[in-house]
């Protein structure tokens, strides 16, 4: 899942990206308001994080700009501006949730995950493929209770296809998922991540289907 995280207090944006990234999240940090937009022009995002005091473009006119070019990314605003009108201003501007500072980190993890759960249309944190499950809480995957191992890039592959379930998924988007702007951007690891998984998956009954020319998708093999 890859969110841009636009805060311009830099010790705090690196400390949170790290925390983030160690938690299977691409992060991409930009530190004022004018770049938030340019990238939020050009790039693909499951969620912002976004602060609402920024130099060159301030927070509220990033997400107004944002909702006005019907781009609907969750958007969680993370700021020092505690006060009630502060909170109504910027939930009337079209953020999804609002968090105060200092923040608890767990607490902000968790309305994270309830952010990307309500993006995908996914109420339970249990997600349930046949066999195959992912508790979005401890971020594990398992078959019949047994927890699968997979790299960070093999279990973020995963994880895009199983909120997604039901749905196909480009190989486009699975790249954009997995790596930040700092990367190169490689499609054709993707078939190196989907063989691997899929090997990982034989014990189960999920299978992965590819479509051809259209991307991939997580179905119970019954259906298939």
């Amino acid at each position: 899942m890859r969110i841009l995280l636009v805060e311009d207090n830099r010790p705090l944006s690196e400390w949170l990206a790290l925390t983030l990234h160690r938690n299977k999240y691409t992060v991409d940090c930009v530190y004022n308001g004018a770049d938030a937009d340019h990238l939020l022009l050009t790039q693909q995002y499951e969620l912002v994080i976004l602060d609402m005091s920024l130099p060159k473009l301030d927070g509220s006119e990033v997400l107004k700009r944002l909702r006005a070019r019907h781009n609907n990314v969750p958007v969680l605003i993370l700021t020092a501006n505690n006060s009630v009108e502060g909170r109504i201003v910027g939930l009337n501007t079209g953020a999804d949730d609002y968090m105060a500072k200092p923040f608890d980190v767990n607490e902000l993890e968790a309305r994270i995950r309830a952010l990307l759960r309500r993006a995908n249309q996914q109420k339970n944190p249990i997600l349930q493929c046949g066999s195959l499950s992912y508790d979005s809480n401890s971020l594990i995957f398992s078959i019949d209770g047994v927890a699968l191992t997979l790299t960070r890039r093999e279990h973020a592959v995963l994880e895009t296809l199983i909120m997604k379930m039901g749905k196909t998924v480009s190989k486009q988007a699975l790249a954009e998922s997995l790596y930040a702007m700092a990367e190169d951007v490689s499609q054709d690891a993707i078939e190196v991540y989907i063989h691997r998984i899929r090997k990982k998956l034989e014990h189960g009954d999920a299978a992965i289907i590819t479509l051809r020319g259209l991307g991939y998708l997580l179905k119970h093999q019954h259906e298939v």
